[in-house]
């Protein structure tokens, strides 16, 4: 399924390099704001046993997804397997073993960017939401970096535009 995309003429103003920085920052966002959770103590109270646990496995499976799209991020901006070995603590061919299944998914998705749902009506984006809909992506996460005091535009400023086209003026997200 190669059909074309709501959003590919707003996605191609960005690298992929871009791209994958958008989904790392919110992969990021949502490791952040699920450690949050464990901050606050006024509701121990109200949680099961084992409740606080459970959030901090899930934000251990967060922080793997955030892994995963730091580890796309730096192969598109062209690290090596073992530059990023050395801060995994492993081989570069462990590396390249352990993320080869997302970096096929994240390059697979670029040419097929759909897949039918099981009853084989609906079209599900194979890239994740931020490198879909990045202009929407670069909105909320300025937002969200905005509202945290990390700075204005401190996500959209810093990434890696397409060249504009002949003629064309630049583009800022």
């Amino acid at each position: 399924m190669t059909e074309t995309t709501p959003y590919d003429a707003d996605r191609a103003r960005f690298t992929r390099q871009a791209l994958a920085r958008l989904v790392l920052c919110d992969h990021a966002v949502d490791v952040a704001d699920h450690a949050s959770g464990l901050v606050a103590t006024e509701w121990d109270a109200d949680t099961g046993p084992g409740g606080r646990v459970s959030q901090a496995f899930q934000l251990i499976e967060l922080a793997e997804r955030a892994l995963a799209a730091a580890v796309i991020y730096e192969r598109e901006r062209g690290s090596s397997w073992a530059e990023i070995a050395q801060y995994l603590g492993i081989g570069p061919a462990q590396a390249e073993e352990r993320f080869a299944a997302d970096l096929d998914g994240w390059n697979t998705a670029f040419d097929v960017p759909y897949r039918l749902d099981e009853t084989g009506r609906k079209r599900i984006p194979q890239l994740p939401t931020a490198a879909y809909d990045p202009d929407s992506a670069c909105y909320l996460l300025d937002r969200w970096a905005s509202v945290q005091r990390v700075g204005i535009d401190a996500v959209s400023s810093g990434l890696v535009m397409a060249a504009p086209k002949k003629g064309c003026p630049p583009v800022t997200p």
